[in-house]
């Protein structure tokens, strides 16, 4: 079970909250003002008072200096467009998945085509391959002809993809990553 407040904490990861106005608890502040100009420094209560006058809240933007920095600007106005520009950032982000072409030692020259097909098509979609190809019974005393077996695959992906690092064996199987090639 979820503890109950599972949601704020992930909410408050997007986001974190800024000390403003009262909850700014220095004498003096360094002041900035809305268009980035340095106003200088001034006693907490001038800076509240200048920002009533424009209609703005005052922002504490760096408390670990002395004295602490503080801004004028609209905070609900700057909460709304950094939550936005973050939703932004994480849209843009392209999350790789790892898509599994499964081989045996006996694999026919139609089935390993079709395979170098799907492979191919994935890596295309810009996801990695893992190539794996698992040897049963006595097919474990021939791990070379295993290992030349996944080569040969990976040699008909040349064109798409490159191989992350040579051919394992892990227990009995056998693993290797393809990633698709850069496009320029």
């Amino acid at each position: 079970m979820l503890p109950p407040n599972f949601y704020l904490k992930e909410i408050t990861t997007i986001f974190k909250e800024l000390l403003i106005n009262e909850q700014i608890n220095a004498s003096q502040v360094r002041l900035i003002g809305e268009n980035g100009e340095q106003l200088g420094i001034v006693s907490k209560d001038e800076a509240l008072s200048i920002a009533e006058d424009k209609g703005l809240d005052l922002v504490l933007m760096s408390g670990g200096t002395n004295p602490p920095v503080c801004k004028l600007l609209d905070y609900g106005k700057f909460k709304y467009e950094s939550l936005k520009k973050d939703k932004e950032i994480k849209k843009a982000q392209k999350i790789v998945e790892i898509k599994e072409v499964r081989l045996s030692m006996t694999i026919e020259e139609h089935d390993i085509a079709y395979r170098v097909a799907s492979a191919t098509k994935f890596l295309q979609d810009g996801n990695k391959v893992k190539v794996t190809l698992r040897m049963k019974g006595r097919e474990q005393a021939y791990v070379k002809k295993a290992i030349e077996v996944v080569k040969e695959f990976c040699s008909r992906l040349s064109e798409v993809g490159t191989i992350d690092k040579e051919p394992e064996l892990l227990g009995r199987n056998i693993f290797v990553v393809v990633s698709p090639k850069k496009s320029k």
